[in-house]
């Protein structure tokens, strides 16, 4: 298996600091999705002198070369993700910002039959289920509204 500097090498990245905590971040992080801000401020906790620019630049290389993934969800900032190679839907939460990921093999079935119903056949899609969590005391709206 190639370490990290290895992998960036292979895609034509040096290996540079930033990029590689940053990309130890993302491998890492229990977050999943984590913005450019995120990115930052965890960096920044960690005594990590990188510019926020520098975060933007290297997660835009990231993306471009396939290690990152780029998401909009309703919050209205791109979040990424890494690229794991395999194909997953999201549930949001409207009330905490939450994302599960999850993968329907039934609900892939349907939207096959229906685009080919109407004459298409799907090359690519992204399914953002936007959702309020039911829980009554769901402990992620709770982190979310601590000071």
């Amino acid at each position: 298996m190639m370490n990290q500097a290895e992998q960036l090498k292979s895609i034509g990245l040096k290996a540079t600091g930033p990029r590689l905590k940053i990309l130890n971040l993302f491998e890492s992080s229990t977050q999943g999705h984590l913005s450019a801000e995120d990115v930052y401020r965890k960096l920044l906790a960690e005594h990590i002198d990188v510019g926020l620019a520098t975060v933007y630049r290297v997660l835009t290389q990231f993306e471009q070369a396939g290690i990152l993934m780029r998401h909009h969800f309703e919050s209205g900032r791109a979040v990424y993700e890494l690229n794991h190679g395999h194909h997953h839907d999201h549930l949001v939460c409207l009330d905490c910002g939450r994302v599960v990921e999850f993968f329907e093999p039934e609900l892939e079935t349907l939207q096959d039959r229906i685009a080919e119903r109407h004459g298409f056949a799907i090359e690519d899609h992204a399914l953002y289920l936007y959702a309020k969590c039911q829980k009554v005391n769901c402990e992620h709206r709770n982190l979310e509204t601590e000071p």
